[in-house]
């Protein structure tokens, strides 16, 4: 028999205490907005390193390739490698486009909600608060 057990009576230790924030965590809305998100970054990160390490890749192993000039003195070696900054560029502009148009007013919504439910609970004054050792 455990402790636990032996001081209290039951083998099944008490859930822990709930928090202001759970509620917000179990929220559907927060869920698809945190999948939203997820779903962007990782495929963001994706193409952008991956269209970067096959820049590096050709670089290393396809030199002849990335020596054929197109125009003059331009190779698409160096296209390719200007074409990184180009790719930056847009994933950011992508990143805040995202963010304003699908992210931002569900979290103005939700804040709004949680800020509405705080102001509802009693508030306990600060010299009354008991907390666990």
């Amino acid at each position: 028999m455990s402790d636990h057990t032996a001081r209290y009576g039951s083998s099944v230790p008490s859930p822990p205490a709930r928090t202001s924030r759970q509620p917000i965590h179990a929220h559907p809305e927060f869920r698809s907005i945190s999948a939203a998100y997820r779903r962007f970054g990782i495929t963001a990160t994706v193409l952008s390193v991956g269209g970067f390490l096959s820049y590096v890749l050709l670089s290393s192993f396809a030199p002849g390739v990335m020596n054929q000039r197109l125009i003059g003195h331009l190779t698409l070696g160096l296209t390719l490698g200007l074409a990184q900054f180009a790719v930056m560029g847009v994933t950011a502009f992508l990143y805040v486009r995202h963010m304003r148009e699908k992210i931002d007013p569900v979290v103005r919504r939700l804040r709004s909600q949680l800020e509405k439910h705080e102001a509802e609970q009693p508030r306990v004054p600060a010299g009354r608060r008991f907390g666990a050792w």
